[in-house]
C-alpha cells in the first residue's frame, strides 16, 4: 500500500500564500475533508484554511456520489468566506487551479469537463466539488473539495477501471503530492484574488473545457436532453444546443460526452 502519510511540514515550509493554508489541518485517516470543513467553518475559524486527509474513507463527490481515496492520493478542503458574487467563480478557480497543478508538477497535459472534472486522455484524474451555506443573502462560508488521484490503481476498483486514471498510472513514476498541493493552494490564491474582475477567469475556464462544441447527454434530477454544449455563460451554467434548434440552459446536472 502507498504511503498514506503527507508532509504538512514540507507544504508549509514550501506554500508562500497570503492567507490560504495559514491554517492547515491533516489527518491520516479522515472520513471526509468535506464533512470536517464544514464543522470547522461553523465554527468559525481562519478564512483560508485546509483540511487534509492522507486517507478518506467516506469522501463524496457530486449528487452524493462516493469518492474513492485511499491512501497515497490528495483529498482536501479549503474554507472560505467569500462575498456572494465570487459564489459562481469558485469551481472556475478550483478547475485551473488543479488542472495547472497537475500540468505543472507533474508534466501531464490536462482537460476539464464539465462542470467539475478533470480528465487526462478522457479519463478522470480529479474532481471538484463546491458547498455553499448562506445567511439570507450573506454567504456563512464556502468550501471547495478536491480530490486527485495520485498513487490509485483504477484496475484495482471494478467500478472506475474503465472511466479512472490517476498521476502514477499516466507517468508511470511516483509523484510528490505535497508538490501537488503547494502548487494547486498557490494557483488558487492567485486566481482568487483576482476577483472580482473575474472576466479573464471565466475566458481561462471556458477555453479549457473539452464539453464545448460537443454531443452531450446532460440530466438532473428527473430530466435528461441530448444536444450540442454550445456555450458557457459567465456564472458556469452550461448551454445545450437541442435538435429542433432550441437553446437549453444547464445550471447543475450530469453531462456525458459522446463521439461525434
Amino acid at each position: 500500500m502507498a504511503n498514506q502519510d503527507i508532509s504538512v511540514s514540507k507544504i508549509r515550509n514550501n506554500l508562500s500564500t497570503r492567507f490560504i493554508g495559514q491554517k492547515i489541518v491533516y489527518y491520516p485517516i479522515l472520513a471526509s475533508t468535506m464533512e470536517t470543513a464544514r464543522e470547522e467553518a461553523r465554527q468559525g475559524t481562519l478564512d483560508g484554511t485546509v483540511i487534509i486527509a492522507g486517507e478518506q474513507t467516506a469522501g463524496k463527490g457530486r449528487l452524493q456520489r462516493n469518492w474513492v481515496s485511499p491512501g497515497g492520493n490528495i483529498a482536501l478542503s479549503i474554507i472560505l468566506y467569500p462575498k456572494a458574487a465570487n459564489l459562481p467563480y469558485l469551481i472556475m478557480i478550483a478547475s485551473l487551479a488543479a488542472a495547472s497543478a497537475i500540468e505543472s508538477v507533474a508534466g501531464i497535459k490536462d482537460q476539464i469537463k464539465w462542470p467539475n472534472d478533470i480528465l487526462v486522455k478522457g479519463k478522470k484524474i480529479a474532481g471538484i466539488l463546491i458547498e455553499n451555506a448562506l445567511k439570507g443573502d450573506r454567504v456563512a462560508y464556502a468550501i471547495v473539495g478536491i480530490g486527485i488521484n495520485a498513487a490509485l490503481q483504477p484496475g484495482e476498483f471494478q467500478d472506475i477501471a474503465a472511466t479512472a486514471t490517476s498521476l502514477e498510472a499516466e507517468t508511470g513514476t511516483r509523484v510528490s503530492r505535497e508538490a501537488v498541493i503547494i502548487c494547486f493552494l498557490m494557483e488558487f490564491e492567485r486566481l482568487y484574488f483576482m476577483l472580482p474582475e473575474a472576466d479573464d477567469i471565466f475566458k481561462a475556464w471556458r477555453d479549457r473545457l473539452i464539453t464545448l462544441g460537443q454531443p452531450v447527454t446532460a440530466a438532473w434530477g428527473e430530466k435528461k436532453i441530448s444536444g450540442i454544449a454550445e456555450s458557457v455563460d459567465e456564472n458556469g451554467a452550461l448551454m445545450i444546443r437541442l435538435a429542433d434548434g432550441s437553446l437549453t440552459k444547464v445550471v447543475a446536472g450530469d453531462v456525458t460526452l459522446h463521439d461525434k
